[in-house]
């Protein structure tokens, strides 16, 4: 009698398991899916601007740039 009760606990355990391993499988399937098609690289809407714009470090000496970093904490 305690083995067919220790077979059903672990059969409940197991298919709850299973449960909600399939259920979070499908939603980050979802998620997936929902992000599959988003185009990150897309040019933004509104009234965006360019904030900087590349190699405009010309003129500054490393020792400027490693300050700079340091006091911008980034």
């Amino acid at each position: 009698m305690k083995l067919l009760s220790a077979i059903l606990h672990g059969l409940k355990v197991f298919v709850l398991f299973t449960g909600c391993t399939v259920l979070f499988y499908y939603g980050i399937m979802l998620v997936n899916e929902e992000y599959q098609n988003y185009n990150k690289y897309d040019e933004p809407k509104g009234a965006a601007i360019k904030v900087s714009a590349a190699g405009g470090t010309e003129g500054q000496s490393l020792m400027d740039r490693l300050i700079l970093f340091y006091l911008n904490g980034e």
